[in-house]
């Protein structure tokens, strides 16, 4: 397992920082240079220049490592774009639109040779409020770097943003880009209402002509050589949906952050996350062959028509989230296969925040459901354990699932169990737990009004903290008398964390992983009923919060616990 954190992945990072002499050159400053012979090097000039200027904005994510160039002025500007952006547009609009990458393929790469005859390309790239210097980027990257006999046509789809220079100013660009470009297509598509990401690709999709339709984000620049390794797959199979490797292009300093290849995977919540790919692509021992993955981030390539008859995206998703992990089981379970290419690469914006909504996650848990409603099977509930909301009547409207049930019987699609034996056997069914699950969500000490929260990660103690019922204080309390705290792990490669009994000696209690607290010999197994204490078996000490707001074990006092969902009654 790489990493279930998106920003550590486990990888060798080659890291290309902006370089502070090119800003110079970009604003028409003198670079500082050894003083001539003859001159004083102490001169108060040099000094001044050498002098550090005030941050405005020292808690700012965009100013950490980036900035201390910029006039107070400067810094405002910036700071007030990277609010409305989620990364360093100020920065952005004073680089060449066609600047040069970094070369991050593997060296066998190289070596590859592809056919003449690929099909042709149709680029959609979707956007809501970009920023216009990186639209341009985008445009003027695929231009250069895709071989003009494929690439057909270029398709912008403006999911109803309300930046007036994405109207007018975008337009002249588009417009002067087919002027130098003459058999080159650019279709335009624009919303009257936000529709979200997954409606966003499919309107793409719809304008598109072309052989192979390439879903993008607008905020990317395309390496060399990107598109004819992804194109070759899809000649040798028109069912296999396609992924390109991400480079990181830093929020801040927008330099390009090398990432190697890796399955593009997920876990019960459905958050997206890297992984290993399966041993049997280690044993070709080849790091540029593509590797099969059982779900796509988003950016992907597929057969144009191939993709429609399997249904293209779920129109039912809202904004964001969930969309890819649909769309990844629905090309397994009916019939084709999903790939990353290491020999295609993209380098993406890891924004800082999305501008279009700082708190994504219900969009998330919906759509989550609605994919688990309509592909998991008996598994669905494994989505809710996620989600922390109840099996049943959970009262969250997932939409019409009818259609999308109906194209799934059409297909004669697979079971999901097959999936996860198949394609994704690291992915935990959770049937152990399952079998012995008594309660879950967050539990909440009635006495105080106040949850057992995991704490610090990484750490191994346990807080009070206010209730709020997200992943930190999701917990799970199981007939065996283990009670984990911070979530379930979705992977077979992880652990659980039990909370335990550190002993006599420690009024504190602790949170580690189960096999590690059993081999340790801690007290990891509790008796609790709804609304009545947490005692641990062994020691006879009580989980308590004391009147300073501390979680404890010691001598029971009779403060009473509740937990949200109720599978089998304790």
């Amino acid at each position: 397992m790489l990493s279930e954190d998106r920003e550590n992945h486990g990888r060798v990072i080659a890291s290309m920082k902006a370089s502070l002499v090119k800003k110079q050159l970009e604003h028409g400053e003198q670079l500082d240079q050894k003083p001539e012979q003859g001159e004083h090097a102490d001169q108060e000039p040099q000094k001044e220049k050498l002098k550090t200027k005030k941050k405005l904005f020292p808690n700012s994510y965009l100013f950490k490592d980036w900035g201390d160039d910029l006039s107070e002025d400067e810094q405002k500007e910036a700071q007030a774009l990277f609010m409305k952006y989620g990364y360093n547009v100020f920065l952005s609009d004073r680089l060449p639109l066609d600047r040069v990458l970094p070369y991050t393929l593997h060296p066998r790469c190289k070596e590859k040779k592809y056919p003449k005859d690929l099909p042709s390309m149709a680029v959609v790239l979707i956007f809501l409020d970009e920023a216009l210097s990186i639209i341009k980027r985008a445009i003027r990257s695929i231009i250069d770097r895709t071989p003009k006999h494929l690439l057909r046509e270029i398709i912008l789809v403006d999911d109803n943003s309300s930046n007036e220079d994405l109207k007018g100013d975008l337009d002249i660009y588009v417009k002067s880009i087919q002027e130098q470009n003459p058999g080159l297509r650019i279709g335009r598509v624009r919303h009257g209402e936000q529709l979200g990401l997954a409606s966003s690709r499919i309107s793409g999709w719809r304008a598109a002509t072309a052989d192979v339709v390439a879903l993008l984000d607008a905020h990317i620049e395309v390496h060399e050589m990107w598109a004819e390794p992804l194109l070759t797959q899809i000649k040798l199979d028109r069912t296999v949906v396609v992924s390109p490797v991400f480079d990181r292009v830093n929020f801040d300093d927008l330099a390009v952050v090398n990432y190697y290849a890796s399955a593009q995977a997920f876990d019960w919540a459905l958050w997206c996350m890297y992984e290993r790919f399966r041993p049997e692509w280690n044993k070709l021992n080849d790091p540029s062959m593509p590797g099969k993955s059982p779900s796509v981030m988003g950016i992907l390539a597929a057969d144009r028509k191939f993709l429609g008859e399997i249904g293209v995206l779920d129109e039912g998703m809202q904004v964001y989230g969930g969309e890819n992990v649909e769309l990844g089981i629905r090309v397994w379970t009916c019939g084709g296969s999903v790939e990353v290419v290491p020999c295609s690469k993209i380098a993406h914006i890891e924004r800082a925040h999305k501008p279009y909504m700082r708190d994504y996650s219900k969009a998330m848990r919906r759509n989550a459901l609605r994919v688990a409603e309509v592909w998991m099977d008996e598994y669905k509930h494994n989505v809710n354990l996620a989600w922390n909301v109840p099996f049943e009547d959970h009262g969250i409207d997932i939409g019409d699932v009818s259609e999308r049930k109906k194209l799934r019987e059409k297909l004669k699609c697979k079971p999901f169990k097959w999936y996860l034996e198949n394609v994704y056997p690291q992915l935990d069914p959770l049937d152990d737990l399952l079998d012995d699950l008594l309660v879950y969500g967050g539990m909440k000490n009635m006495n105080a009004s106040m949850c057992i929260d995991q704490g610090a990660v990484p750490g191994h103690t346990p807080i009070a903290y206010g209730c709020h019922y997200y992943g930190p204080q999701s917990t799970y309390y199981r007939g065996s008398g283990e009670l984990y705290i911070g979530g379930i792990k979705s992977h077979k490669y992880n652990e659980n964390r039990c909370l335990v009994d550190m002993g006599e000696a420690n009024p504190i209690p602790g949170l580690y992983e189960c096999k590690q607290a059993t081999e340790k010999g801690m007290s990891r197994f509790w008796d609790f009923t709804q609304g009545k204490e947490i005692k641990n078996k062994k020691t006879k000490r009580c989980l308590e919060i004391t009147d300073r707001s501390q979680l404890v074990v010691h001598e029971c006092t009779g403060q009473r616990w509740e937990i949200q969902n109720i599978i089998k009654p304790v």
